[in-house]
């Protein structure tokens, strides 16, 4: 099995998927509507891009821009949809009024999603406390990512917060991955990759003319190259 470094592309449609294989992403986060940060995408569109492509998809489980699970029943059914569509991996995350996980909504679709694998995207980036966080969701089954940027405001200003949580991989609340994502450039890859962080996520980097531009295989390759260096 390989041990290169996990590259994850945003995808909004089957084209976006193909040119992100094309140029060397091991796994897609699957989204609609970026113009909101990415909320779930229809279960046409999954079909659509499982069909098209064969590598790993994650799907986001958010209907409504920011952090607010909102419509529970909603999210449930999106989910339940989209399982019976074949999807096995997910990406959700929820924070309560106070910045504190949203446990009884992440617990509720950790059930209906049988034993899925998960990403806790960047909400954790919002919580009031990510150290508690992370000890919060330790014993949820299927959790084995977390998307984070270290900071609301990008990787500029969390990369000291990043290279901390790098340092104590293994405690308890930080087993899972981390996938750095979030004004991801590649002049941040040394310090990442110094500090042994594997895994990155790039959404408009894959899309060097804007974000309503399909994805460029060419640029999905640039990071692909920059990362095995």
């Amino acid at each position: 099995m390989s041990n290169r470094a996990l590259l994850e592309v945003i995808a909004l449609d089957a084209q976006d998927a193909i040119a992100a294989q094309a140029g060397g992403a091991d796994r897609l986060e699957l989204v609609s509507d970026m113009a909101a940060d990415g909320l779930t995408p229809s279960r046409e569109t999954f079909g659509r891009i499982r069909a098209a492509v064969d590598i790993p998809l994650r799907v986001m489980l958010r209907l409504a821009d920011g952090f607010a699970a909102g419509d529970v029943e909603a999210l449930v059914g999106a989910a339940r949809g989209l399982r019976a569509e074949g999807a096995e991996e997910f990406v959700l995350g929820f924070l309560d009024a106070h910045g504190d996980p949203d446990l009884v909504t992440v617990e509720r679709l950790v059930a209906e999603l049988e034993g899925c694998r998960w990403t806790f995207h960047r909400a954790i980036d919002r919580a009031a406390d990510r150290d508690a966080l992370r000890k919060q969701l330790a014993d949820v089954p299927g959790l084995d990512t977390y998307l984070t940027a270290g900071s609301p405001a990008g990787v500029d200003d969390g990369l000291p917060v990043l290279l901390a949580e790098a340092s104590r991989r293994g405690e308890p609340g930080y087993e899972p991955r981390m996938l750095i994502g979030g004004g991801l450039r590649l002049d941040h890859l040394p310090a990442l990759r110094a500090a042994r962080l594997d895994a990155f996520h790039i959404g408009g980097a894959a899309r060097p003319l804007s974000w309503e531009a399909p994805v460029d295989a060419a640029a999905v390759r640039a990071w692909r190259t920059a990362i095995d260096d």
